[in-house]
């Protein structure tokens, strides 16, 4: 049996597809980098701050908004269909591919090719009609949620495991595929394919999402390492893209998601505890370097989205375990009517 541990020790199948999806990856996103200069004449109006987003037509058209919601609703429907189809039909993991994982590649890569596309002939995403904090909560979202999935392999504070409820984490687990397929597709959908430098890190990300979500059902797709790159990459786009911006917060998003790592993501990775402490004392020794200068005043910078997000987990449980109460209550209520009419 191929090993859980080496991404790479796994069936041809398996490998060709990972190692052909992140070539793919960063082939297309040298497209969109190639291609986007014809994007540069699109007129936009002025950045207006933290809650505007500069990239969407001054004057959308009928065709900019249909084919945006059309082709991103096509694209949620279909690996939704397909999710529900191996849960329901597939069932079990396995070491090599299924045929709809093979399925689930090709779609995806269809789906990245028409965005493409859509992009250079009508160019608004969905941005046009919803908040930029639609998008950037709905990958915060699923960041959270896997927090919550995997607080039972490698808990959540130092490797110690928080009661969630087993029910919480069985649902969770369960249902988790269709979350995260609605947070890529429409964190995907949201953006234009621009060549920013924040764009192109962006869209690379969404890939590698993409690409895992394509898994599903395979042993590649739980396997510890493949996994924690999807959680990290996140710090190497939310730190680049402020660096980009100028706008001065990039040490929170650098040391927040790092201190994340320190604090759950590597006591799932069975590390060596010379390698933590290394891992943690290159955390403390990076803090050293950057706030004398930037004033200690801003230390709690690395505290935010650490807190943010380890408390948001704490409110999905509470919000799943709320809507299992309903359920039983729900259950029970119609069980009990059917016993007074016997009784009667």
């Amino acid at each position: 049996m191929a090993s859980l541990t080496n991404p790479l020790d796994q069936p041809r199948s398996v490998r060709i597809a990972l190692l052909g999806g992140i070539a793919f990856s960063i082939a297309f996103t040298g497209l969109i980098w190639w291609a986007g200069q014809r994007l540069a004449s699109i007129p936009h109006l002025l950045d207006r701050g933290a809650a505007w987003y500069y990239w969407k037509l001054i004057t959308p058209t009928f065709w900019s908004h249909f084919t945006a919601w059309m082709f991103y609703v096509l694209h949620q429907i279909t690996l939704w269909s397909l999710i529900f189809y191996a849960q329901s039909r597939v069932k079990k993991y396995s070491t090599g591919l299924h045929l709809v994982n093979l399925v689930a590649l090709g779609a995806n890569v269809f789906f990245i090719l028409l965005h493409f596309v859509q992009t250079h002939l009508w160019y608004d995403g969905l941005a046009q009609d919803v908040s930029i904090f639609s998008s950037q909560s709905s990958v915060i979202l699923m960041l959270v949620a896997i927090l919550l999935m995997e607080n039972k392999r490698r808990g959540l504070f130092w490797g110690k495991k928080v009661p969630l409820g087993k029910r919480v984490m069985s649902f969770v687990r369960k249902y988790h595929g269709y979350l995260f397929a609605w947070a890529i597709v429409y964190t995907f959908w949201y953006h234009p394919m621009e060549n920013t430098t924040g764009h192109l890190i962006g869209f690379f990300y969404m890939f590698l999402l993409l690409l895992q979500g394509s898994l599903f059902l395979t042993r590649i797709h739980i396997n510890k390492y493949w996994m924690v790159v999807q959680e990290v990459t996140v710090a190497v786009h939310g730190t680049l893209v402020a660096i980009i911006q100028g706008n001065g917060i990039w040490p929170m998003f650098a040391f927040g998601f790092a201190g994340i790592f320190i604090v759950t993501q590597m006591h799932g990775l069975n590390l060596p505890r010379w390698l933590k402490w290394t891992f943690t004392g290159l955390f403390v020794g990076g803090a050293l370097l950057v706030y004398p200068s930037r004033g200690w005043v801003q230390l709690n910078e690395i505290l935010r989205i650490p807190l943010i997000e380890y408390l948001l987990v704490l409110v999905l449980a509470g919000v799943v375990a709320f809507g299992i109460w309903i359920a039983d209550r729900f259950r029970k209520q119609p069980a009990a009517a059917v016993e007074l009419i016997s009784e009667k």
